[in-house]
This record gives structure tokens, sequence and C-alpha cells, in this order.
């Protein structure tokens, strides 16, 4: 493996681009590099292909999609995916799961869907980009209103603490560096307006609003399931797949029916996520959501992080939902179990286990307030939070700079803590690969029947955990097609009965067991499928046959007349 590769630091994009290109030359038997299409300012979207490629091309494969870094600032979603490439290469021919899975199956992992935005970020003078930088919905430079900017120049975005009597903070009496909320009718104290470090442009001298980024898009609410208007989703372009990068994830994907699951990385809340955001959980098939289940809890045991539906347990608002996003695009329109990955949850990492991964913002006890300073103390030397200090601000004057340094402790793993925190997610990946769908073949012989005569018969199953169509959404969408089989006659042979080409049907595969045999089970062979042909043909001729499906792989097989 490459010697300079680092996971305890956040690449840039030609450092990333380096890393991806030396892995590539230091395995091609099992990894190719390809752009699956370029972004806003033009920089290539890259796309690691990963599998065994002298057991056959990766298009005849069953293949798991794995991207990160939609989000500008979460960064860390690239380095997973960038730690979980590196780990299947090394890990080929000394993991036995890993090796089984490449030479049977294939990979597709996207480290930063959106190479623009996380340059902003990462620069020298970074700052805070939901996603995109081409300027939505206006193209036309803010003139007003608190910009965030570091203000000393000491490299971090903290908080101002300003003196004012309407201001609804105060420091807590028994550790006066965090601030509480003041009492509803609590009067005569010492309170504060907290604010984001930065400037105010255009200031009238009185009142206070945020200004806007000039670029307000988010990718992930741009991919084309339940995907709403500007006015009802914030941020979600002018149409569905209206930005490039969207538009190469959605076709690159649309072109590989081989996929038959997808997870994106991002951050933070430590969480597994699962469809819908839109719907209730009794709108799934049943099938689905008990298998949804099934692979998150999987995903839990193998990871640590809980498994969650967004819908029941992720909604920012109670009475609002999100739309067009990756996964539920995936799952409702390509029929395939997808998932969003929050790496990173400070909470945990402070000490605090039980806990409402949104609500918690909201409304928690103080406690947790003194558990994450002392994780700060403790843990990141101080770092996380920094102790008020005087500032002479431009506009405000006499102020306070300190607080939670969120570009450091939140919104990514702090550096040296990185490694560890997306080592936790290559098993479930390889186990979620290797559950697909899979055909194999059991047999194929053929049968003289007399005056020139053969009876050619294949049998091939389905050896996977899911079956052919993957979920019971695909069959209802269509979105999976249905086993072909395919024969090849010798020069001069003719066909008696059944048919050069012909469509059989899907396959199930074991996911659907009762966790116990009560009852008189009986497992039915619906994993398993015969053909059958009757041709004239000479002896010793070959006849070639193949049975595909676009997700569960190809079987191809021969055998002499006799």
């Amino acid at each position: 493996m490459p010697e300079n590769l680092r996971f305890d630091t956040y690449y840039r994009y030609a450092e990333l681009t380096e890393q991806l290109f030396a892995l590539a030359a230091e395995r091609p038997d099992l990894m190719k590099l390809e752009s699956i299409g370029k972004s806003h300012e033009g920089r290539d979207i890259w796309c690691a292909v990963i599998t065994r490629f002298a057991t056959g091309p990766d298009s005849e494969k069953p293949a798991l999609e794995v991207d990160g870094n939609i989000h500008a600032t979460e960064v860390s979603a690239s380095m997973a995916c960038l730690f979980f490439i590196r780990t299947l290469l090394k890990g080929y021919g000394t993991d036995p799961d890993i090796t089984r899975c490449l030479d049977t199956r294939a990979f597709y992992v996207i480290p930063r869907v959106n190479p623009d935005g996380p340059e902003v970020f990462l620069s020298d003078r970074p700052r805070f980009l939901r996603s995109s930088t081409r300027p939505y919905p206006y193209d036309e430079e803010p003139i007003e209103g608190l910009r965030r900017e570091d203000l000393d120049g000491d490299g971090r975005f903290l908080s101002m603490r300003i003196k004012d009597p309407n201001g609804p903070w105060k420091a807590h009496p028994e550790e006066p560096r965090l601030m509480v909320r003041r009492d509803p009718t609590e009067t005569g104290g010492t309170y504060y307006r907290i604010l984001p470090e930065g400037k105010l442009d255009n200031w009238d001298g009185i009142t206070v609003r945020m200004q806007p980024n000039k670029e307000r898009l988010d990718l992930n609410r741009n991919f084309p399931s339940h995907w709403r208007t500007e006015h009802e989703q914030n941020g979600a372009g002018p149409y569905p797949t209206s930005e490039p990068e969207v538009r190469a994830q959605v076709a690159f994907t649309a072109n590989h029916p081989n996929i038959t699951g997808g997870i994106a990385f991002h951050t933070y809340a430590g969480a597994i996520l699962r469809p819908y955001g839109t719907q209730d959980d009794d709108t799934f098939p049943a099938e689905d959501l008990w298998t949804y289940r099934k692979i998150g809890d999987k995903g839990t045991e193998l990871t640590g992080y809980p498994n969650v539906s967004v819908y029941h347990d992720f909604r920012y608002h109670p009475k609002e939902v999100i739309t067009g996003v990756s996964d539920d695009w995936l799952y409702d329109h390509r029929g395939v179990f997808a998932w969003t990955v929050e790496i990173w949850s400070p909470q945990r990492e402070a000490g605090i286990e039980e806990f409402k991964l949104i609500d918690w913002w909201r409304e928690h006890p103080f406690e947790d307030d003194l558990k994450m300073l002392k994780w700060s103390d403790e843990t990141l030397e101080g770092k996380a939070f920094v102790d008020w200090y005087p500032f002479k601000h431009p506009q405000l004057g006499d102020i306070e700079l300190g607080g939670w340094d969120m570009f450091y402790a939140f919104r990514n793993p702090p550096p040296h803590l990185l490694e560890r925190e997306i080592s936790k997610f290559p098993k479930w990946l390889v186990w979620h690969c290797l559950i697909s769908p899979k055909l194999e073949l059991d047999r194929l012989e053929a049968q003289s029947l007399g005056g020139g005569a053969y009876l050619v018969r294949l049998v091939v199953s389905n050896t996977g955990w899911l079956p052919t169509y993957v979920t019971k959404q695909a069959l209802d969408r269509k979105a999976a097609r249905e086993v072909v089989v395919e024969i090849e006659l010798p020069e001069g042979a003719t066909l008696e009965t059944g048919k050069l080409r012909e469509e059989v049907g899907q396959l199930e595969g074991r996911a659907y067991k009762n966790v116990s045999p009560y009852g008189g089970a009986a497992d039915a062979t619906d994993e398993r499928l015969k053909a059958q042909w009757v041709l004239r043909a000479k002896p010793g001729q070959t006849v070639r046959v193949t049975a595909r499906h676009d997700r569960a792989g190809f079987v191809r097989a021969e055998v002499v007349l006799e």
C-alpha cells in the first residue's frame, strides 16, 4: 500500500486524487479508477471499481455502491471511503470474507461526490458551506448581516459572547464557562447574546441577522425521489438532478443495474439511518422492512452505531420531512437497500449513552454539558471547548470569544481519532455485499435421445441470502428483470424444443426464513431453476449456455455432446 497514505488527516482534492491513483497502481488486478462526471467547477468525480477482475468483469457481478462527502464539511466521509478501499486491497488473500467478496462481487466506491465544497472547507481560510459551490438560488453577493469569519486569525471558528440585558443566556453559577438558558421570568442578572464569530456587513447598529451563504444548494436534496421545489425543501435545486454531481451519480447508478445496495457516508450523529425520510414504516412492503431491520441490526452489531428510521427517529422537526435524498431514491426508485451512515457522535465520546439523536440539541440535562466539557478538558486537551477570552470587535466593541469549536470536535472526528472511527465500517460493508443474490451453476448435462437428438438440462441456484430481485419494492417498480437463460447452438444444430433466449422468473434467497423451523416448515426449492432444451446436433459438438440476472450475476457453462 502507498507508504504516505495516512488516516490522521483530511485530504484536499489533489491529495485524495493522488492517493486513489496510487492505490489503483498498487493493485491493478483489484482496482481501477474512473471518472463518473465533472463537478460544477470541473473536477473529476472519481469512482474506484473494486473486484478480482480475473474472475470476471465488475458488470457481471452483484455490487455494492459506497459514497461520501456530498456535503462540503463532512470530510471524514471521504476518508471512510478511502479507508474502506485500502482495507479491501490489503485484505484480499488474507481475509476470507474480503477474498470471497472480491472473487464473486464488486464495489463501486465514490469517495467525494462533491469535490468542490470540501476545497472551501479545507482551504487556508475555511468557511462553512453546506454542499455545492454553485450560487443558488440567486447569483448575487449577500450585502448585509453577520458573516462568519475567523476574527483573530487563530484558525478557529468560535462563538461571540456579548453582554445584553435582553440576552437569552447566562453563565452557569457552578461552571461559568458553560452557558445555560435564562429562566422565563428571570431579571436582574448578567445576560448574554451568543453569535457565531464574524463581522457585520452594512450594520445599522441595532439589529443583527445572519448573512445567508451565496451558495445554498444541498446536493442531498436534489435526488429524484419525493423531490420538492425550493419553497418546500430548501436547497433542492431548480429540478431533480439539476446539479452535475447528483446527475453523474444517478446516471452511474442507473447504468449499473448490478448494484444491490448503497451506503452514503455523512457526519455527524453516530447512527445508521434508513428510509423512508418521508413516510411511516407501515408503507413498506413487510418483507422489505423485516430485511432492513436485519441488515441494520448487523450494522449495529459490527459498528456499535444504532440503526434507526429517518422518519421516526431523525427528523429535524416533528412536522417536517426531508426529501430528495440519495437513500430514498435508491430504495424507492431502484429497489435496493440503501443507508445513510452518520459518522461520529461527540455525545457518546463524552459518555452520554442514552439520548435522542436530534432532540438532544433542543433539550437535554445540564449534566450532559458537564460531561461534554470534561471530555474536552481531559480527552481533547481543551481543544473542543475554548475558554472565553476578551476581544475588541470592530463593530460590537468589547466582547468575548470562545465556546465550542464545532469544526474541530463536532463536524468530523479530531484527526487523531479519525482512523479509530472509520475503521468500524468495513466489516459491515463487506457483509452487506456478501448478502447479495448470486447465481451459481448446479449442473449442466446433455443426454442422448438417439437419432442425433439431445436433451440439454441446466440447473442454476441463487446462493445469496437476498432474492434475485433484492426487494419487493423492486418487483413493484419492475426495476429488476427476471433471470434470462440463453443457449448457443453449435454450427448446423437445430433447436427442437425450448427457446434460444427466455426470461424464467425470479429466484428467492434465504432472507425470509423464520427464526426457527416450527410448524412443519417446508423449504421449497424456490431458489433453484431448471431450464432444458431438445436439439439436434452432431456428437462431439459443444453447446454453450448462459444464465444471467442484472443483480445476481452471470453463469456461463458448456457441455460436449456425446
